[in-house]
């Protein structure tokens, strides 16, 4: 059966909808060259029914997705960017404590019906970052984050879903896929695991054609297709299982991931105590259970 999620992502590429009602139209990009490493899961949870972009609300159609989860539940930029709206209400017709991020080139992203808020206004945030934590203040049914993303300005909205899809990110949850050209802090914790894996990387986040061979190479020795994107099949067999007391550059690729999202920990291959504490904290912020041990549930929401 087909999912809805994969429904989303086929409906509607071109539907927006302008933050006063009116509707408008944005263009999609070509998802091709777009898997770059800058965009990130905001948060993990479900889909609820009735949260989708373009569902029936009153007048006028739902302009983000909804991702639900508890209460303190984090929440992260999905892209570097700069706070410019911070409070109650910030966009018409929104309720509840909201963010604004700025990523340049007339693209925004919403974070809306928050708890708590983890930056200042004018911070600037780089992708990953927690900014807020998940709540359900405003006009809602429970907890959950309604995510926005603004094409073209402040204002014409385009589905989150597919958006974030055509960037190798599943808005939820989910591997992500990183494609050759891309950079950032996933791409180091890619070549720190690559290391480990035999082939030694310098982790300087840009995955360009020595790091990508060695990701072919690899993928074939696993019997993948050698296409050099680390994605939903290749990321499963290139992480391993963690705890307290490993050591090495696979330990590296953790931390990386774990400084990604906010831990602030030296990346010194050593799972010791403070990278115990971190691997716990993230667990518990994520709603995962929290028993240090870096397994492929805990990469994947890292990774993602």
């Amino acid at each position: 059966m087909t999912s809805r999620r994969r429904l989303l992502l086929a409906a509607g590429a071109g539907l927006a909808v302008a933050v006063g009602g009116v509707p408008a139209f944005t263009r999609a990009a070509s998802a091709a060259t777009l898997k770059d490493g800058r965009w990130c899961n905001p948060a993990r949870g479900r889909f609820p029914s009735g949260g989708h972009y373009g569902a029936p609300r009153g007048s006028y159609p739902h302009a983000g997705q909804d991702v639900s989860n508890s209460t303190g539940t984090a929440v992260y930029a999905a892209a570097a960017g700069t706070v410019v709206r911070r409070g109650t209400a910030v966009l018409s017709g929104r309720t509840g404590y909201g963010l604004v991020l700025s990523h340049g080139g007339g693209l925004y992203t919403y974070y809306g019906h928050l708890s708590v808020f983890r930056v200042a206004l004018n911070a600037d945030v780089t992708a990953g970052q927690r900014i807020a934590d998940m709540g359900a203040t405003g006009n809602v049914t429970g907890p959950h984050l309604h995510f926005e993303v603004h094409s073209g300005g402040l204002g014409p909205t385009v589905d989150p879903v597919a958006h974030l899809a055509a960037r190798g990110v599943d808005l939820g949850g989910g591997w992500p896929a990183i494609a050759p050209g891309a950079s950032g802090a996933t791409v180091r914790a890619v070549q720190h695991l690559m290391t480990q894996r035999g082939t030694a990387l310098v982790a300087d986040g840009v995955y360009g054609p020595v790091s990508v061979d060695a990701v072919k190479r690899f993928q074939s020795s696993r019997g993948q297709v050698a296409d050099g994107v680390v994605g939903p099949k290749t990321w499963p067999v290139l992480v391993p299982s963690l705890r307290e007391g490993h050591a090495g550059s696979h330990v590296r690729g953790l931390q990386t991931l774990l400084n990604k999202h906010s831990a602030g920990i030296a990346v010194d291959g050593s799972f010791g105590a403070v990278t115990d504490s971190a691997t716990r904290a993230y667990q518990r912020a994520n709603r995962l259970v929290a028993d240090g041990l870096a397994g492929p549930v805990t990469w994947e929401a890292l990774a993602g």
